[in-house]
This record gives C-alpha cells, sequence and structure tokens, in this order.
C-alpha cells in the first residue's frame, strides 16, 4: 500500500470523506452523484498509446505523487455546484482539509489583484494606457532606450507585455528578513531576487514577468494610501464574497487552525508552515477554491452585464480580450471549442494551484494543492472533471501539454 510519508491510503479514505460542501443545498440532501465519479476517474492528460488510458482514483494519485491535501471546487450552470477537501492539513497529523481550508494560491494572485486594479481603473485612479510612473511615488521603474521606444503601462504589466524581468519569486522563510516592495524591485538586501528592469520593448512581445505585478502592486498602494491587504479586501475580496481570503503576509498565527501546510516534492514538510511573500499582487493570496470559484463567478457576472458587477461591461470585455501572446488583462485566455475559457495556475513553495471558468459560466473548477508538484495531480483531476461533465478544456490530449501545466503558470 503506497504511503504518504505516514499516511496510507486506506488513511486518506477515512478523511476524504469529510469536508463536502454543496452551496446553497440544505445538508440532507445527497451528495451530487458528480463528486464520485469525478474521484474515481483520474487519467493521464496526455496519452499516446493506442490502448485505453488508465484511470485510477484520487486517494491513489494523491499517494503517487506525495500530495497530503486536495481542495477542489467545481462551477456548473453559473453556480458552485460542490466543493470538497480531501486528505489532510499537513502530513502526519490527522486534522483533515474542508472546503473552508486555506491554501497559497501562488499566482492565482495576479488575475484576483488584477481586477483591484482595473476598479481602480474605473474610478479614475489609474489608468490602463498610462506610463506606470505617474502613479509611482515611493519608487520609479528606471528608464532605458526600450522606455524611449514605449512606455510600461499597466495594460502592458497586465498581460505580461512590457518587457520586465523576473518571472517568479520563491518567497522567505518564516524568521528570516523579509524586504520592502522597493527593495524586491532593485533587487537589494534582503531580496532574494534580481532587479525588475525593462529588458525588451514594451509591446512588442509576451513575457511573464511577476516583478512586473509586484510594480502594479506598488503603484495602487502609492495611489491608493492603503495597504495591499486592506485595499484589495475592499476592492475584491468582500466585494466577491471571499470570507476566507487575504493577502497577509506572514499569515498571522490565528489563521493557521486552518490553513494548509506547504510540502516539499518528496512530502516533507516546507520549514516554517509556509514561504512569506511581500510581492503580494504575484504571489501573495491565501484562498479557498470556493472563494476562487466566487472570483471566477464575478467575471462571469461582469461579463454578463450582471447589476452590481465587479466590473463594468467595457473593462470586463478588455480583460477578457487577448492582449498579447494568449493573456487578456489578468487571464490566460483560451477558447477549446465549446465556449472561451479564462484561466491561471499558480505555484509557491509548497503549493500548487489552477483556476479556470468558462465565461458563460456553463463550466469550471479551481483546484489547490499543498505539495510542490501537485500541479501533476492537478491535470489529471482536471482530466476527470472533463469527461464527467463534457468539457473540452482540460480534456485528455494525444499529444502535447495540457492545461495547468508549469509553462502556463
Amino acid at each position: 500500500m503506497m504511503r504518504i510519508a505516514g499516511l496510507t491510503v486506506a488513511a486518506l479514505a477515512l478523511v476524504w470523506a469529510g469536508g463536502c460542501e454543496q452551496v446553497g443545498a440544505p445538508a440532507a440532501i445527497a451528495p451530487d452523484p458528480m463528486i464520485a465519479k469525478v474521484e474515481a476517474g483520474l487519467s493521464p492528460n496526455v496519452w499516446v498509446s493506442s490502448e485505453p488510458a488508465p484511470t485510477w482514483s484520487l486517494p491513489e494519485r494523491m499517494a503517487f505523487y506525495k500530495v497530503p491535501g486536495v481542495s477542489i471546487a467545481v462551477i456548473k450552470d453559473g453556480k458552485i455546484a460542490w466543493a470538497k477537501g480531501y486528505g489532510v492539513l499537513e502530513t502526519g497529523k490527522v486534522q483533515p482539509v474542508d472546503t473552508a481550508t486555506i491554501f497559497q494560491a501562488g499566482s492565482i494572485s495576479k488575475p484576483t489583484a488584477g481586477v483591484a486594479a482595473l476598479r481602480m481603473v474605473e474610478q479614475g485612479q489609474l489608468k490602463l494606457d498610462a506610463p506606470i510612473n505617474d502613479f509611482l511615488t515611493s519608487w520609479k521603474l528606471p528608464d532605458n532606450d526600450f522606455t524611449k521606444q514605449a512606455p510600461v503601462t499597466l495594460r502592458g504589466i497586465m498581460s505580461h507585455g512590457a518587457g520586465l524581468t523576473v518571472h517568479g519569486f520563491p518567497g522567505y522563510e518564516a524568521g528570516v528578513a523579509v524586504p520592502t516592495v522597493p527593495q524586491v524591485l532593485d533587487g537589494v538586501a534582503p531580496a532574494n531576487t534580481a532587479k525588475v528592469r525593462v529588458e525588451k520593448t514594451p509591446g512588442t512581445s509576451w513575457r511573464y514577468s511577476g516583478g512586473g505585478y509586484t510594480i502594479m502592486q506598488l503603484a495602487m498602494t502609492d495611489v491608493s494610501g492603503k495597504s495591499f491587504p486592506a485595499l484589495t479586501d475592499e476592492l475584491v475580496l468582500r466585494p466577491a464574497k471571499m470570507t476566507r481570503s487575504s493577502y497577509v503576509n506572514p499569515l498571522p498565527m490565528d489563521n493557521r487552525t486552518n490553513a494548509a501546510t506547504a510540502h516539499q516534492r518528496d512530502g516533507t514538510v516546507v520549514p516554517g508552515h509556509s514561504h512569506i511573500y511581500p510581492e503580494m499582487a504575484a504571489a501573495g493570496l491565501w484562498a479557498t477554491p470556493s472563494d476562487l470559484s466566487r472570483l471566477a463567478l464575478s467575471v462571469v457576472g461582469s461579463a454578463r452585464g450582471e447589476r452590481g458587477a465587479l466590473l463594468g461591461p467595457e473593462m470586463t470585455r478588455q480583460m477578457l480580450t487577448t492582449q498579447i501572446g494568449t493573456y487578456g488583462l489578468g487571464f490566460d485566455l483560451a477558447a477549446p471549442g465549446d465556449g472561451q475559457v479564462f484561466s491561471h495556475g499558480g505555484v509557491d513553495e509548497g503549493f500548487e494551484a489552477f483556476l479556470f471558468a468558462y465565461t458563460d459560466g456553463h463550466g469550471g473548477a479551481v483546484i489547490m494543492t499543498n505539495a510542490q508538484g501537485g500541479s501533476r495531480l492537478v491535470n489529471e483531476i482536471m482530466v476527470s472533471l472533463a469527461n464527467a461533465y463534457g468539457w473540452k478544456y482540460g480534456a485528455a490530449k494525444k499529444q502535447g501539454r495540457g492545461p495547468g501545466t508549469a509553462a502556463s503558470l
């Protein structure tokens, strides 16, 4: 029997039955029959053999990939159809993952923060196409030969077309010195990443940059005079009813009661529970799959022009229109053949996650794991979801790479 550092498949089977939520449904209603189908139908997202692809159960693959905890929320017909937690918060312990368990969302932090930035554009505090330096007061992005040809703008930052450096951030272990945002952007101690600078002419090519979103974070706080956690709570988290979500870093001790612990690829615990991310817009969000599904449904509502939506129709149209590469403003965009999909993956130290939804709201899911390498498990869950619900997005491919791989993070 396979074992996750002291947690057997049999033990997983005992804890995975808890924490199931059917949003809006009375407790007496029987569980959605699709849940069992998804749990039993994991399969490779790439299969080249002429033989039928193998299928596995979720606990089997959690054990195989050494992923102690997984949480899933599924969107169907414009609402959260079901949500459920599996496994445990930390390897070697017994507290189960449930639908209220928070995980680090990694780069899903970016489109979430991007919605807040677009609300600031609608309110006249920021502009999509003005030089970002116009909104920075505590630090300035140095000009060079590339910025003489075209300025770095919020539109360029959000679509990864600004020519900026620093792909991602490793975060900081508990107990070490944590840099300010300007120190991160200049790459000076105690920052552990290089300086963020323009190395391509803005607007000429796609280049993923967490560094760009960190500049966006600073512009938002400089303009508003508010902390980033307070600002995003006001603009996105509370309006979208994301009651278990926060950009506060480090995670307060009081909030760790039902917070997943980060794990390395071999199943061992990341020292200090989890890493700290001062680069909050790029990587600092803590959330549940249900909360991130509410964000996705808020985007769907904005696209439909619903009353009280987070964004107006024109801003939403721009957000969900390809700007450069495959990106809109914050989200990666795809057209698998049964509707437009917006998505984003997330990788922090010891956490991997994925979010996708059809723009018309007919389907979608958020999957969060508390282990490095969890994206491999996510891909197999995506195949099971696609097969169960008849979605083209996430379905197995005969060749190439499926959604949610590291390349899209």
